[in-house]
């Protein structure tokens, strides 16, 4: 569709039109011209809406929806337009379906799921065949068929000769290599960040220790191999302070970290409230402030939403029972605005494209178009009318929000919330 978007703000560094109000003219798709009071002519349909920003789209570099296999919790179609009216125009899918998605088959099945859609879909493959750890899965097939890397969601490699063999492979063909980080030794029954709030309400601790010593092993194995490797949702300070020294050495590692890390500490399990029970846990406010220090200095590439719905079976139960996860597409922008400023937002919700070889299209003449658009002053509490997603299961319900996200232009479609 043809459109013009009036007086918008540009929040992008890298356009010339950084910071201005201006006009977007938008024609089959593509941004025709950029400038003050654009005629209209050609009857384009046009959007005026006070306080409007525009930026490059968003990309999310984990979520999870369920389908195939757990359609119940969530479908990749309204999946989709739950991502595209949270502000997201791509997002990178995990492989944590059933059958999980190990091999060329899969990835082509999920992506021909999200055919036509405006949001695009990248799957991630399994790094092992269903995601046990024991034997790599088909990456090169895979790679061939669009999957845009390799890992085994929210499950870390125990063998680190298998991680080192996927980490040599992959080189042949530019792969990248996600590795979630904990021990399961060290964690064992763990449910809680260790500390004294799970001490007080008598739940067993995860330790900082349990990632921070598979960070270690995975940069040092990194190290040895070369390549590329990811490191999905940190949660400590440790692991940031890791990650610095090994960016400074030159490796090629990058790292995420999810909204709810940013916003949200184990103080608040003192509810036993299982949405908050996530992998890794909720952290201290030690944690959380060393965690917005590396967004700010760059340590930390990336921001997720980590969207993982799951259903009421597998959430409202006893807290060491209940499956770790919470959604978090509809509520990371309004989230984020709370507790970072906005460019740096932008700029972690759109880096991501450039670590796992998505192109980038700054606003600017020429270039398609792939816009998100959103509000910044809004104030208002996120709360269960808010949620789009089959799933409910919101670590921020109740939580006060800044702005919202409310839509994208993407793929000739535009999608408002």
């Amino acid at each position: 569709m043809n459109l013009i978007i009036r007086t918008a703000t540009i929040i992008d560094s890298k356009s010339p039109f950084h910071n201005q109000v201006v006009d977007v003219k938008i024609t089959d798709g593509r941004i025709e011209k950029i400038g003050e009071q654009l005629q209209n002519a050609d009857k384009y349909q046009e959007i005026k809406i006070a306080n409007l920003h525009l930026s490059q789209g968003w990309f999310d570099t984990s979520v999870s929806m369920g389908e195939p296999g757990f359609e119940d919790r969530e479908t990749i179609k309204n999946g989709l337009d739950v991502a595209a009216k949270s502000g997201f125009t791509g997002i990178a899918l995990q492989p944590n379906s059933y059958p999980s998605i190990d091999n060329q088959s899969q990835v082509q099945f999920v992506k021909q799921k999200a055919v036509n859609s405006a949001t695009d879909l990248f799957p991630i493959g399994a790094l092992t065949k269903e995601s046990e750890g024991k034997d790599l899965a088909e990456l090169f097939d895979m790679k061939n068929a669009g999957a845009i890397a390799f890992g085994d969601y929210n499950r870390s490699i125990s063998n680190a000769n298998l991680l080192k063999i996927g980490l040599q492979y992959v080189q042949d063909f530019d792969g990248l290599v996600i590795a979630f980080c904990q021990d399961e030794t060290i964690k064992g029954n763990g449910v809680a960040n260790e500390g004294i709030v799970s001490t007080r309400l008598g739940l067993k601790g995860i330790p900082n220790l349990a990632e921070e010593i598979i960070v270690a092993r995975n940069l040092f194995l990194l190290e040895y191999t070369g390549g590329r490797l990811h490191i999905p949702t940190i949660s400590t300070a440790k692991s940031v302070g890791l990650i610095r020294e090994a960016k400074k050495k030159g490796l090629q590692v990058t790292c995420s970290v999810a909204v709810h890390h940013l916003v949200l500490t184990d103080e608040k399990l003192d509810g036993f409230d299982t949405r908050y029970k996530v992998a890794p846990p909720l952290r201290s406010e030690a944690d959380r402030k060393a965690l917005l220090a590396g967004i700010l200095d760059n340590t930390i590439d990336c921001i997720t939403s980590d969207h993982n719905p799951l259903d009421i079976e597998n959430k409202k139960m006893e807290f060491d029972l209940a499956k770790n996860g919470t959604i978090g597409l509809e509520s990371a922008f309004g989230t984020l605005q709370t507790v970072l400023p906005l460019e740096k937002i932008i700029e972690k919700l759109t880096s991501g494209k450039a670590i796992f070889g998505i192109e980038n299209q700054t606003i600017q003449e020429g270039n398609t178009a792939n816009l998100t658009l959103f509000l910044t002053e809004d104030k208002w509490v996120f709360s269960k009318e808010t949620i789009l997603s089959k799933s409910k299961n919101s670590a921020f319900l109740g939580e006060k929000m800044k702005g919202k996200a409310i839509g994208i232009y993407n793929n000739g479609k535009l999608i408002l919330a």
